[in-house]
């Protein structure tokens, strides 16, 4: 693809290198940006420099933070003795939305892939089970992703939690709302036979 300019062309080089984003969709970006008022650019370009030199990883939780320790850690209503466990920032923003837990987070930085050559130790698994052994944690919530990579890992952490006085959990895993059952995976169909609940009426 030929360009007029080539500000434009590196500018259309550096969109395209975010995921999901083609020449095309980086090309309407940066005509966007072109049409819009200096200032819409300037604020742009601070957010992102912003983004790369003052967040930090919370000392606590390992969520990104804007603080040595995130909001959620600092919160005086939320739930200390309830951990819920994922694998990145995505995952706590998802239950987040839900409104619906009022615990503290651990973000493990992924899941154990052997295949990909994440060990437990590149995990922060250590911290997890040092915050369980100050003994104020009462439950450990596994909020892990129903792959072979997260039932490894929520495997491998309630090994390493056996004997501590601490009640492992789960998120429930079966069909969702509005979900037929012949399009259910036999995985998940099996599991939701398995954890089956009483039928409220």
């Amino acid at each position: 693809m030929n360009y007029p300019s080539r500000l434009i062309e590196e500018a259309v080089n550096a969109f395209s290198r975010f995921p999901g984003i083609g020449r095309k969709s980086a090309l309407r970006l940066t005509l966007y940006l072109l049409r819009q008022p200096g200032e819409e650019s300037q604020q742009l370009a601070k957010a992102i420099s912003d983004l790369r030199s003052k967040v930090v990883y919370c000392s606590s939780c390992h969520n990104i933070s804007d603080e040595p320790v995130c909001r959620i850690c600092a919160s005086k209503t939320r739930d200390k003795g309830t951990i819920c466990v994922v694998a990145d920032l995505r995952d706590v923003i998802a239950i987040e939305n839900t409104g619906q837990y009022t615990g503290v987070y651990h973000v493990l930085g992924g899941l154990i892939a052997p295949m990909e050559g994440v060990s437990p130790d590149q995990l922060k698994i250590q911290s997890l089970l040092d915050r369980v052994a100050s003994g104020e944690v009462k439950e450990i919530l596994l909020a892990l992703s129903a792959t072979m990579e997260g039932d490894t890992t929520g495997f491998y952490i309630s090994k390493k939690l056996a004997g501590q006085p601490v009640r492992i959990s789960t998120i429930a895993r079966g069909i969702a709302i509005g979900g037929e059952l012949e399009y259910a995976d036999e995985l998940t169909l099996g599991r939701s036979i398995l954890n089956r609940v009483p039928f409220g009426g």
